[in-house]
């Protein structure tokens, strides 16, 4: 591999040692299948690092190329979303487009989703550099603690601290003697009283669904300014009272208004937005939905957004042009081309995604970093007891979320989750009373017995699986 792709990128940019075969290596240690889906999101995530090299005009003019994930629920969309949030060091919003109501009706307007986003672009940054004054926050809190143990004394000269039997030399000794003390945690458990910022806590519902903040208006920063910042007494243990010192020093050190700058440049550059639940927002054959009246009136706010548009959120104008939207739907009732046009037109790159089938729940079972057999192992673990799947039992398991998928309703590997729970409903219950180290095998004739009536009774089915 070459020097370029094993590189780090750090800022704005995605950390782009990984290729789109490397992104794609890192879903399926989680996701099971749905390998279009995988590449065309792997493009999509490099794409991004592609652009931001380009240095002349051009750059402006490359738009992303958003998706549209179309598949029954429960087959791995919001799972690859998830995963591209971690993959991906870039801010990355996921919302169901449910959520949003047609300007006018009250509600959430869609330009929301920009400000949220624009708040998780400072969040990061503002981390990110938070991490870089982390040693000297932690010196600085560490000389507060000291001035509170041992008030320095006033210098009456300039060789005042040279002068053995001087106060001020008596007070440095013992300060450097305490601050040796505080290093190896000796005084971690001793109380001390400070003064500590007061939070201020404005809540933004009383001021509606259209209050300051839908405007774009930081009332947090025009209330800052206006009233003075409050001081609390405050008496803790001094291993905490070096956390909260830390943190306001750190504060102290960030230049604010240049994380703001940075974020915004990172949130137009490289922030991923997760639009779940198109298909609610879609028509179906030009008939009215009762309440939905403005679903075509929410696609069409959508529109400008995802085409590009300017957005006032309390930290600036965040230019929409360059962020990804990825979005995805069932569309069991709607179609994509139910959509209006023009938003169709903006989503040029359409996955479906297969439904699972029943070697594919054996591999969601067995194979994937977060299987559930591992999850539910390592919970019974904690009580002294091993769980052991024969390989019949695990197939027995696939085999059924199958069988009921088909026959009551496919919700995909959702289903795992209610038949294990079904399946360990009473060793969990019993666990605990019984004795330590004990080893409960899970095969097939075990799932059968468990399980079989059950699927058998399809009404009953599905209420319990």
């Amino acid at each position: 591999m070459s020097k370029k792709s094993t590189s780090k990128v750090k800022g704005n940019n995605l950390n782009h040692e990984l290729t789109p075969s490397q992104i794609v290596e890192n879903l399926n240690k989680y996701i099971i299948g749905q390998n279009e889906a995988k590449r065309a999101v792997a493009i999509a995530l490099r794409n991004r690092w592609r652009r931001q090299q380009i240095k002349d005009t051009l750059r402006e003019e490359i738009l992303p190329n958003n998706i549209i994930l179309i598949g029954p629920t429960g087959v791995g969309k919001t799972e690859i979303a998830r995963r591209l949030a971690k993959l991906s060091n870039a801010p990355f919003l996921k919302i169901e487009a449910s959520k949003f109501t047609e300007v006018g009706y009250v509600g959430r307007d869609v330009e929301s989703m920009i400000r949220d986003l624009t708040d998780i672009a400072v969040n990061m940054v503002k981390s990110e550099k938070t991490a870089e004054v982390q040693s000297k926050a932690e010196q600085l809190a560490e000389e507060r603690i000291l001035d509170i143990l041992i008030p320095p004394v006033k210098k009456v000269g300039a060789d005042a601290e040279a002068d053995p039997n001087s106060e001020a030399f008596q007070n440095q000794k013992t300060r450097e003697w305490m601050r040796e003390k505080l290093k190896k945690g000796e005084m971690d458990d001793k109380m001390i009283e400070f003064d500590a910022a007061a939070q201020t806590a404005i809540g933004m519902q009383v001021l509606g669904p259209f209050g300051m903040d839908d405007m774009g208006i930081n009332i947090q920063e025009i209330m800052g300014s206006i009233m003075p910042k409050k001081k609390k007494k405050r008496k803790t243990p001094i291993k905490e009272a070096r956390v909260v010192m830390t943190q306001e020093e750190a504060q102290k050190l960030i230049d604010m208004e240049a994380v703001q700058k940075e974020a915004i440049q990172r949130a137009e550059n490289s922030g991923i937005v997760f639009l779940d639940e198109i298909d609610k927002i879609a028509g179906s054959s030009g008939k009215s939905h009762g309440p939905d009246v403005s679903r075509e009136g929410v696609q069409r706010d959508l529109l400008p957004i995802v085409e590009g548009s300017n957005v006032n959120t309390k930290y600036g104008v965040v230019k929409t042009d360059h962020i990804l939207f990825i979005a995805s739907g069932a569309f069991h009732i709607a179609k994509p081309s139910d959509l209006i046009p023009e938003l169709q037109g903006r989503f040029p790159i359409r996955v479906e995604l297969k439904s699972l089938t029943e070697d594919d729940f054996v591999k969601i079972l067995t194979t994937t970093e977060n299987a559930l057999l591992k999850q539910y192992s390592a919970l019974l673990e904690t009580e002294g007891v091993k769980l052991d799947f024969t390989d019949d039992g695990i197939r027995e398991i696939a085999k059924i979320a199958t069988e009921v998928n088909e026959q009551v309703e496919n919700i995909g590997a959702r289903r795992l989750h209610t038949i294990l729970t079904t399946l360990l409903d009473d060793i969990l219950f019993d666990v605990p009373d019984k004795i330590p180290s004990e080893t409960v095998k899970i095969t097939a004739k075990f799932v059968k017995g468990k399980l079989d009536s059950i699927v058998k009774n399809r009404d009953l089915s599905k209420f319990i699986l």
